[in-house]
């Protein structure tokens, strides 16, 4: 007999910069509560999804800088969410830029946590891969990730949501193969990513009108390859003078956009999510424990690229 989780990919328009939280937040319980009332009980936010996307500026201020960082999960300004959530009986992956101390020092982190439907935490990742530079460089689109997160410390741990295996990625950690195999091995069945993604890359004007293309492509061979549920939330829209992609989708274990957003706004993206799937998948192409033979991968981790000869 099939299991079913309804999973919703809650896409957010632009959120600029003169917005406050509470306006946010306001936003996010909005699509919680639209998420719900269609039946989804685990919903995925984009990254950083309180705030601008501000790594697209140089920034200098410190005071300015930190002001777009949560120091707490709830704060108040956030509680309502998690409230809507013990409300309405969903859990949801929420982006944000974190600021934390530890081992002596302040520390910046772009940041996902898993909510369960009580409310409560269930889990936290931090983003792994991050791109960009910290900077600016002539010719290259913004993108001064590296100027304020530093990689995750944590792994890519994998939580239990009501019996099922949940691991969550972020934007760039999507692109990256090893970032599905690493949650596939720690046991997921479901992936939420969050993502802010412009829509134009000046560095590569060729490849310009693959945007979108790119954007699914890693995700459903991430899913297709390691037999996971991949659900996946954007911020799109023109936010603050930048155009950010969208493309919100769930896609299946067969590697098959399963639903996708028609907008460039607020949009609740849902389907049930037949957990079944991922047995049957893994019995036509991918029985893992008779085929794969980790002995023979040892580069995968030993060398970061390709030397050159």
């Amino acid at each position: 007999m099939s299991r079913y989780l309804t999973l919703a990919a809650c896409q957010t328009g632009p959120i600029p910069r003169s917005a406050t939280r509470a306006e946010t937040v306001g936003r996010l319980v909005h699509l919680l509560e639209r998420a719900a009332a269609a039946g989804a009980t685990l919903a995925v936010f984009p990254e950083m999804a309180l705030t601008t996307f501000f790594p697209r500026w140089a920034l200098t201020d410190q005071r300015e800088i930190d002001a777009f960082y949560e120091t707490k999960m709830p704060s108040t300004d956030t509680q309502p969410l998690f409230d809507a959530a013990r409300r309405l009986k969903i859990g949801f992956a929420l982006g944000y830029a974190e600021l934390c101390e530890e081992q002596g020092r302040v520390r910046h982190f772009n940041t996902m946590d898993l909510v369960g439907a009580d409310g409560s935490l269930l889990g936290r990742y931090r983003k792994m891969h991050i791109p960009g530079s910290e900077t600016e460089e002539a010719g290259v689109t913004t993108h001064l990730e590296r100027r304020y997160f530093e990689p995750g410390n944590l792994g890519f741990p994998v939580f239990n949501f009501g019996g099922v295996r949940v691991g969550m990625a972020i934007c760039s950690d999507r692109r990256w193969p090893e970032t599905y195999r690493m949650l596939y091995l720690n046991g997921a069945q479901v992936v939420l990513v969050g993502y802010n993604t412009p829509l134009l890359l000046e560095e590569a004007p060729s490849i310009a009108h693959l945007r979108m293309f790119h954007n699914h492509l890693p995700m459903q061979a991430g899913a297709y390859q390691n037999t996971v549920w991949v659900a996946a939330a954007a911020k799109a829209g023109l936010e603050d003078g930048q155009a950010l992609i969208g493309g919100s989708c769930i896609i299946s274990p067969a590697g098959e956009l399963a639903a996708l957003a028609t907008s460039l706004g607020d949009e609740v993206v849902i389907h049930r999510a037949d957990l079944e799937l991922i047995t049957a998948c893994q019995r036509v192409n991918f029985d893992f424990a008779r085929y794969r033979r980790p002995s023979e991968y040892g580069l995968i981790v030993e060398r970061a690229g390709a030397i050159s000869k």
